[in-house]
């Protein structure tokens, strides 16, 4: 889904950096999430906070978030 309309962003690239280690400040400067309007800065750093590594995959299944092993969601 796309996450950040104003430059068109979707969970997975959020997902994605967030998984390779990189903090939301990070992911805004590499991406430009939340750097327009705003309205996307809630809901990224609820992303990038469900990929942390001591959060249970549980809750990214529960979140709609994981994907499979291509990229397709679960």
């Amino acid at each position: 889904m796309i996450v950040c309309v104003c430059n068109r962003i979707s969970d997975r690239e959020i997902t994605r950096q967030a998984r390779a280690g990189m903090s939301f400040d990070d992911i805004q400067l590499e991406l430009g999430v939340a750097t327009c309007c705003g309205r996307c800065e809630g809901c990224a750093r609820d992303i990038v906070a469900q990929c942390a590594p001591g959060h249970p995959v549980a809750a990214l299944h529960h979140a709609g978030l994981a994907t499979g092993p291509h990229g397709a969601r679960a």
